[in-house]
């Protein structure tokens, strides 16, 4: 039987735990057999999970006897992973044992070394954290989850039941992890990655800066056509200067800038309206709805009809809903 054991330290977030304890233990094979045995692991027997105490029943040598290894999260990322812990994964690495993070874990599996050189990803939010700390790991915020073979890494929440899922459909094939997916009421494969559920924030511009009333008017004005003369003379500069303040005071070109506003307010638009994408499209300052379909695809992670159907606000009144932000 293939062990799977999951890995509690303090801090463990509950989700994030139960997520791979429920998947694996409810899968069963077409002859009703039981693939997965799991295993809650800890440094102790008791784990701190913040609302409530664990008590564990196996210890850190359990990994080594383990096929696989999941590395749930814990809420401060920044946290010291005991040293003992990482000696047993890179043990039950070098092994041959098959080590996934789920969500903030990635900085437990980063801080064995394994994933130095390697591609990875994490929750959005810690992507920047977990990529100053180890600037070894390319670090992805873009996708659900990566898999290099014997080390993956997964996105935050329910991308560790992704995870999970597509764990399964490699030891056991397609079928086995549909029914899988089906128990866990979720899709055996999700439409783009955890770009969508990020809003494309803007550079922050301190107060006071030069281009403040530039970037204000450009904001409301998102469906006005221009150039960068344009902008430069509405900014009373000229275009070379407004290129050079747009850098130093945004980290980014007045296209990019522009165009992330655009896609910002569409996504308004697609939430709480029930206006056509042809239309939104032309209300954002796109020329046509190609453009305006790849640029979103492009920024958000997946077309606008996908995400008006996972975010549409169904508490929104749409004739009121195209009031300006």
């Amino acid at each position: 039987m293939h062990v799977v054991a999951v890995l509690a330290l303090d801090g463990v977030i509950p989700f994030d735990l139960a997520t791979p304890i429920e998947v694996f233990d409810r899968v069963r094979l077409a002859d009703g057999g039981k693939p997965y045995e799991v295993r809650v692991c800890a440094p102790a027997g008791t784990v701190d999970a913040g609302m409530f105490t664990l008590n564990v029943r196996w210890g850190l040598e359990a990994l080594l006897d383990a096929d696989t290894i999941v590395l749930p999260g814990c809420a401060d990322p920044a946290m010291a992973v005991p040293e003992e812990v990482l000696d047993h994964l890179r043990k039950a690495a070098a092994g041959g044992a098959r080590l996934a993070s789920i969500c903030a874990g990635a900085f437990v599996l980063a801080a064995t070394g394994l994933l130095d050189g390697l591609r990875a990803t994490t929750h959005w939010i810690g992507a920047r954290a977990l990529a100053e700390r180890h600037p070894a790991i390319e670090v992805d915020p873009q996708v659900l989850y990566v898999d290099n073979g014997q080390l993956l890494t997964s996105a935050g929440a329910a991308a560790g039941l992704d995870l999970c899922l597509h764990l399964i459909r490699r030891d056991h094939g397609s079928a086995v992890a549909a029914d899988a997916a089906r128990l866990s009421v979720m899709p055996l494969e999700r439409e783009g990655g955890q770009a969508q559920f990020i809003v494309p924030a803007q550079p922050p511009t301190p107060r006071g800066a030069t281009l403040e009333p530039l970037l204000r008017w450009m904001q409301e004005n998102t469906d006005v056509e221009v150039t960068l003369g344009d902008l430069a003379a509405r900014g009373g500069m000229s275009i070379r200067t407004l290129n050079r303040r747009f850098r130093e005071q945004t980290g980014t070109t007045p296209l990019q800038w522009l165009l992330r506003a655009r896609i910002r307010r569409a996504q308004h638009l697609l939430e709480a309206t029930d206006q056509p994408v042809e239309q939104i499209a032309g209300q954002v300052g796109f020329g046509s709805p190609t453009a305006f379909r790849d640029r979103f695809k492009r920024i958000v992670g997946t077309s606008p009809q996908n995400y008006r159907a996972a975010f549409r606000r169904k508490d929104q009144n749409p004739s009121h809903s195209a009031v300006r932000e």
